[in-house]
């Protein structure tokens, strides 16, 4: 069995856009007919730019090889152009490929991907969503309102969700990092009040950050946050410092996550090290798929630490998460975004059920991706996936943060 076809896919989710502005999916078919799917989470070209990088790893470093020799195929795109070393682009068009060889792996066994990865060891996966405004929160209002998240947390809790993600904190922008203004510092209070008056003890808080600190300014986020007894601070230093992000856990008393900007095993072993964090949030689609994904799980073990699969793209990178969390014993929860379009594109292939998951017994990834409807919503726009602001953050008015579905 060689691979020998592939095909990209861009598609774009309807409005709100949960999920990011496009996501870019990857069909992978070998010799003898199979195929299987990926995605590439949230790139730092556009995506005319990722397909010609993701069409270029595959020609140099996958087509004709056996889907199996991930670590050989690896290695290649990691060693590419004589750099041996982690690159977001190259990685994330490598991510994407790699997680669909492992479909195809499963499909031609008759087995689930996570069979593949060591078994079932954690077979009903924790979820925990992002507060979304509900049909009757106006935006942008939603956003700066304490009452409105908490009236959303309070519809997670109710349908099964034990942990609550939310991000008041301001927006990120170009700059490195920032004081956070005093209005932020008190709306992030308040929303942290709100929701656990809502939730109580019911549902563990999130607090959501995107790396906009400073050292200084996410100890004092942080110092003010503990009261509510949040589960984790996520990211509050700029991600490619992990002795500032040391310095901030061992300063406030709020547990630090991150991983969602990091690829490979050799960035996520440089937050250990540095005792940065122990949760640990890989995006599979970024940090170099399944096979590098059971390593960064057990280095993290090794650790103490934690793992929480981050999801801000698509239902395909969201059932690669779920395979890799529940065949690793150290898999805390994984984040999901339910909306009609993640739904329906893989065909309903994994349900949510009160707040949780168990995958089924379904070959490879245990989906099927739609393809016309994909191809019925084209991204048409100019923006990227995800884009972080030019303009200053604002220390005499009132810093709004969209929730990643501002659209062009």
């Amino acid at each position: 069995m060689k691979l020998r076809d592939l095909d990209v896919l861009v598609t774009s989710p309807p409005d709100p856009g949960w999920g990011g502005r496009y996501w870019i999916l990857v069909k992978l078919t070998t010799d003898d007919g199979i195929t299987g799917w990926g995605e590439c989470y949230g790139a730092s070209v556009g995506p005319e730019a990722m397909t010609a990088v993701i069409s270029d790893v595959f020609a140099r470093h996958m087509e004709g090889e056996d889907p199996a020799n991930l670590e050989l195929m690896f290695r290649r795109a990691y060693s590419s152009g004589f750099t041996q070393r982690p690159d977001l682009t190259v990685m994330g068009a490598f991510s994407g490929m790699e997680i669909a060889c492992w479909d195809i792996l499963g499909k031609a066994a008759g087995k689930p991907v996570h069979m593949l990865l060591g078994g079932r060891i954690t077979p009903r996966i924790r979820l925990y969503s992002y507060l979304y405004p509900g049909p009757d929160h106006p935006l942008p209002e939603f956003w700066i309102d304490p009452d409105m998240a908490a009236e959303s947390a309070a519809d997670l809790v109710a349908r099964g969700y034990t942990a609550v993600k939310f991000d008041p904190a301001g927006p990120y922008t170009i700059r490195s990092g920032h004081m956070p203004a005093p209005r932020d510092i008190s709306r992030s209070v308040a929303f942290c009040r709100a929701i656990r008056e809502a939730v109580g003890d019911r549902a563990d808080l999130l607090f959501g950050t995107h790396g906009q600190f400073s050292v200084a300014g996410a100890l004092r986020m942080g110092q003010a946050i503990a009261p509510f007894d949040p589960l984790w601070f996520e990211e509050p230093v700029p991600p490619d410092d992990p002795a500032a992000m040391a310095e901030v856990a061992r300063g406030q008393p709020v547990p630090v996550a991150t991983g969602e900007r990091l690829t490979t095993s050799a960035e996520f072993a440089a937050v250990l090290k540095a005792g940065a964090a122990r949760i640990l949030q890989p995006a599979l689609g970024r940090a170099g798929g399944l096979w590098e994904g059971r390593k960064i799980a057990a280095l993290a073990q090794a650790f103490g630490a934690e793992v929480a699969p981050h999801l801000y793209a698509g239902p395909v990178e969201w059932a690669a998460n779920l395979h890799l969390a529940t065949a690793i014993p150290n898999c805390l929860m994984a984040e999901t975004i339910e909306t009609e379009f993640h739904r329906d594109l893989i065909k309903a292939g994994i349900v949510v059920q009160d707040g949780h998951v168990e995958l089924s017994s379904a070959p490879g990834l245990g989906i099927e991706v739609d393809e016309t409807l994909a191809c019925a919503h084209p991204w048409t726009g100019k923006g990227l996936h995800l884009e972080m602001q030019e303009a200053q953050v604002n220390y005499g008015a009132e810093n709004v943060f969209g929730g990643g579905g501002v659209r062009d």
